[in-house]
Parts: C-alpha cells; structure tokens; sequence
C-alpha cells in the first residue's frame, strides 16, 4: 500500500481575522497557499470557497481564551517535503511573525500522521490526531516533525525518530 503524510496545524488567533492586528497574516495566506499549491510533494489542503480554510469551523474546544481557532489541513507526499515547505524561506517569513497573530500554545499544535494513497483527512480525523499527540506524546498515530515516525510498511521502526536539527524552526 501507498503512504501520504497527513498534517494539521492549529492556531489561536489574538483577534478575528478582520481586525487591523491580522492585516499581514490575512494578507499572506494567499501567496502562502499559492506557493504550498505549487510545492514539490504537496498533494491537497483543505479549503473553503475563499480558497483557504479560514471560515471552516473546526477546534472550537480549543479556542481557550483566544478570538478563534484557525487550522490548516494538508497532504504531503512525505516528511521531507513537508519540512522542506515548512521551513522554506517564504513560509519562515511568516513563522517568524506568528508571536504578533496566534497565542503562544504549550500544547501540541501541529500533528502529522500517514492516510492511504488518496484519502483525504477530515478535520474530525485531525482533531483525533492532535488530542492523541497531546495525550501521549509522538507515536505512529500522531507525531510531529521534530519526532516524526517512518511509513507504515517501511520496514524501519514505528518508533519516533528525531528529525535533522536544519528542519528546526529558528523564526
């Protein structure tokens, strides 16, 4: 059987997303999409009619005291690929901005996770993923890119293994 890398990411937003505070972010969700659409290994995102996923309602028990959950659903040919998007310049100039737009979270925001060759995830599925990451920690059923676990079938061991310290995020 084939392997696609699934991955979630959610964020707390400070303000709604109409607010004045949100302008850059709002501002740089399309060339970000654009450049993810075109990337080498993506396969799909999730997306609402304005073509990203920011009016789909989903995380709302993880809001806390924030002015909403935002996530960001995708299919990645793999780890690699994934990290190499994640931690590409273009994206990392977003990143490094993240403190001005989403509240600092100490829990798990991001989890990845292996679906069949052309199953597309539900946010019902991510969020199965991310409270399971939380719980337990990285495993096969959820990890994340620090602690990212092989392929189902790979012969290598399900255990996490510790990605290369140049995926880091330095933003």
């Amino acid at each position: 059987m084939a392997w696609e890398l699934a991955q979630v990411n959610v964020a707390r937003l400070v303000a709604p997303l109409d607010d004045p505070v949100l302008a850059d972010f709002v501002a740089a969700l399309e060339p970000v999409n654009a450049a993810a659409d075109r990337a080498a290994g993506f396969v799909w995102r999730l997306q609402g009619e304005g073509g990203d996923a920011t009016g789909i309602r989903a995380f709302t028990w993880d809001a806390a005291e924030s002015a909403g959950v935002i996530v960001n659903l995708s299919v990645w040919t793999d780890v690699e690929h994934l990290a190499a998007f994640v931690y590409g310049e273009l994206h990392r100039q977003v990143l490094r901005r993240r403190r001005e737009w989403f509240q600092r979270m100490s829990e798990a925001w991001v989890a990845c996770w292996w679906v069949p060759a052309g199953h597309r995830p539900t946010t019902d599925e991510a969020e199965a993923r991310v409270l399971r990451l939380r719980a337990e920690g990285p495993t096969p059923f959820a990890f994340s890119l620090r602690q990212h676990c092989p392929a189902p079938g790979t012969g290598r061991a399900a255990q996490p293994v510790a990605s290369p310290d140049d995926w880091l995020c330095r933003a």
